[in-house]
């Protein structure tokens, strides 16, 4: 029997939803979706949902007459996604081991999920299992961290004032990112009929220090690294100068971010 979700997972999804998909993760849903070729009446099946927003995306795309289903591990994220999109199946669960039997879903997408998979590469195979004979499956990995000039200056503000840990926590969602070696990773899993596309984008926060914080106080925890407040307050001080290039003329904060986007189809 799944636990239900604690307050602090529930306000730590909410914080996410308020925080990282406006500014990071709701433009490429429409991207995911795009590239996946969703039509009315399809079963869909999102992995690593998070908080849903390419649940959501997916359920406008295929109406009334279609079915998504969102995944995750994890309790508060799903509790949140509820709120959302009651209309949309929620459910917790890994990717290495899908509750569903085979040929059950026309596509199977996922967004910067598969970065913190324990077996990725069992996770891809249980994708491909679940799809239908025909079915596509599309997997969106963020680019280096050498390609987000942003997030690599905040890297190296992190590594100087807070240590190798704490760089290294804000390092893992980027370490996808080399293309070559994403190819190679795919094959190796199985897949077939597909390719990876490198797509750019941006992002937008609306201060220096909410893009910051959020790391240091919503990210940084959930890779286990706790920074005391002081030490908070003092990168938040240092930010400000760090990635002033980014400021725009209404004190916002935007930059570029690219992603990789990979497709595959069941034969």
């Amino acid at each position: 029997m799944i636990e239900p979700p604690s307050r602090e997972q529930i306000d730590a999804a909410r914080a996410y939803e308020a925080l990282f998909v406006p500014a990071l993760f709701r433009p490429w849903a429409a991207v995911v979706a795009d590239a996946a070729g969703l039509k009315p009446g399809q079963r869909v099946l999102d992995v690593a949902c998070g908080t849903g927003v390419l649940a959501r995306e997916a359920a406008a795309r295929v109406g009334s007459s279609g079915r998504v289903l969102g995944l995750d591990p994890s309790p508060g994220m799903i509790a949140v996604a509820a709120e959302h999109a009651p209309h949309i199946e929620w459910r917790c669960g890994s990717a290495e081991s899908l509750p569903f039997p085979e040929d059950s879903f026309d596509a199977v997408v996922s967004q910067f999920g598969l970065m913190f998979f324990a077996d990725r590469s069992q996770a891809i195979r249980e994708m491909m299992r679940v799809l239908v004979p025909g079915g596509r499956m599309v997997i969106a990995v963020w680019n280096s961290l050498e390609s987000m000039p942003a997030y690599s200056a905040e890297v190296e503000l992190l590594e100087r004032t807070a240590g190798r840990p704490a760089a290294d926590a804000l390092r893992a969602p980027f370490v996808l990112g080399n293309l070559t070696e994403l190819a190679v990773f795919f094959a190796e899993a199985g897949v077939r009929k597909g390719g990876i596309e490198s797509r750019q984008g941006m992002a937008e926060f609306p201060s220096i220090r909410t893009m910051v914080e959020a790391d240091l106080r919503g990210w940084l925890p959930v890779m286990g690294i706790n920074l005391t407040d002081d030490r908070i307050d003092a990168i938040l001080l240092e930010a400000e100068h760090a990635l002033a290039a980014y400021r725009t003329a209404d004190n916002r904060i935007a930059f570029p971010v690219s992603a990789h986007v990979a497709t595959g189809e069941k034969v």
